[in-house]
């Protein structure tokens, strides 16, 4: 999802730019890939050191993102907010874990593979069954904190920062300010790396038209943008209603057509998820729910609420796989599942940040980070359609959510009870 920080004029301006490289580098790559002379070879050598560098500084930033940012997230909660929010807080989890076996259940009937570089001397050993993947989570949970941000251990830097953000839930406030104002830096570092994403994309883009040509190229991104809206237009127009409609008893489809269009458009062209706060407070007034739950649902939505985001890391994490030609059990799929949830819950309020977590679910895989992380590139090429239908699923459904559960409870409230 979008830097909440970012302003709209600065995220369109930003799209274009990513849209120039793009077309930039694929005339570029076609061009080499048909005339294999020596001189476009060079070209594509040169381009190809800044999508290294591109994909260099996110291999490098994206583990300690996640680290500083599960740990403030974690960190900020108190026993108060989950007691109030409970039933809203159930919703938004099981939307964000229903969205991801969709994503699963979609990337298994129609796989996706991708042209990566692959470097010969890294050796992909695919796990061999659940146990085996149980056996590697498990190891991962229990590394050393230190060795699991330096080797990219994602599975061990998820598990020591929510135990550090619990551990950090009763310290003092200047801690927890610390922790926060850590969370914003690091942000601002991840944004200051996304602008050179045109000139990191360029250089990507340029290398695998050469190799593979622009009609390949096109072919493998578009199934895969496929696979993902699919998904998303899955999640927003059946099994969010289904949710809905179980919540409260009534026909969901209004609500959640007027949510898309008053809430879901606003967020597509701004991809920004704080940006869209304000838009969802206004619905939630119009809506006449209670304010003091949508004041503090809808700012925990942005955070929590992660639908988007766990359709994202399934879908391309899987394709990682399909690339890798790793076969996926059923089990391995569910587990997939959880460790997508929980992600997700992490992935808010930075740019790319569902991108920055696939390494994370890579690892139950055992993918290796540096092709983990060339997947990751090819979600910033896609983002400027994925991170659009991402952001307005999430957005939305913050405040379809919410006001099912506040119908449910008004109704719950109005109903008589039997003696």
């Amino acid at each position: 999802m979008s830097a909440d920080n970012a302003a709209p004029k600065g995220n369109n301006r930003l799209i274009w730019q990513i849209v120039a490289g793009l077309i930039l580098g694929s005339i570029i790559g076609q061009i080499a890939h048909s005339a294999q002379s020596g001189f476009m070879n060079s070209v594509i050598g040169i381009t190809g050191i800044f999508g290294s560098l591109f994909v260099g500084a996110l291999k490098g930033i994206a583990p300690f993102l996640v680290f500083i940012l599960v740990t403030a997230a974690i960190t900020k909660q108190n026993g108060q907010t989950k007691t109030n929010m409970r039933p809203i807080l159930f919703l938004y989890l099981l939307g964000t874990f229903g969205a991801a076996l969709v994503a699963v259940i979609a990337s298994l009937a129609f796989p996706s593979t991708l042209t990566l570089v692959v470097n010969p001397d890294i050796e992909v050993q695919p796990p061999q069954g659940i146990a085996e993947v149980l056996k590697t989570l498990l190891m991962n949970l229990v590394a050393n904190p230190f060795a699991s941000l330096i080797n990219a251990n994602y599975i061990g830097i998820l598990m020591w920062a929510i135990l550090l953000g619990i551990a950090l839930r009763r310290a003092s406030p200047a801690t927890h300010q610390l922790f926060d104002d850590l969370s914003h830096a690091v942000s601002a570092i991840v944004t200051w790396i996304i602008r050179l994403a045109p000139i990191g994309i360029f250089g990507l883009v340029s290398v695998t038209a050469a190799t593979t040509g622009f009609g390949q190229m096109i072919t493998e991104y578009g199934q895969l943008l496929l696979v993902l809206v699919g998904c998303m237009a899955l999640v927003a127009f059946v099994m969010n209603p289904l949710i809905v409609y179980w919540k409260t008893g009534k026909n969901p489809y209004p609500l959640v057509l007027l949510c898309l269009r008053e809430s879901g458009i606003p967020a597509f062209f701004t991809r920004s998820s704080a940006a869209n706060i304000p838009v969802n407070m206004a619905l939630a007034k119009r809506l006449n729910l209670h304010e003091e739950t949508y004041s503090v649902s809808i700012p925990l939505g942005a955070t929590v609420n992660m639908a988007g985001a766990a359709i994202t890391i399934t879908v391309l994490a899987l394709a990682a796989a399909h690339t890798q030609h790793i076969q996926v059990d059923f089990f391995t799929a569910l587990l997939l599942s959880l460790v997508a949830t929980i992600s997700a819950c992490g992935a808010s309020g930075v740019a790319g940040g569902s991108l920055l977590l696939i390494p994370l679910a890579c690892n139950l895989f055992n993918i290796p980070n540096d092709i983990a992380m060339q997947v990751v590139a090819v979600g910033y090429i896609i983002g400027v359609i994925q991170d659009s239908c991402e952001t307005a699923l999430n957005s939305s459904t913050d405040v379809l959510f919410t006001a099912a559960a506040d119908i449910a409870h008004s109704h719950e409230l109005e109903t008589p009870k039997s003696e």
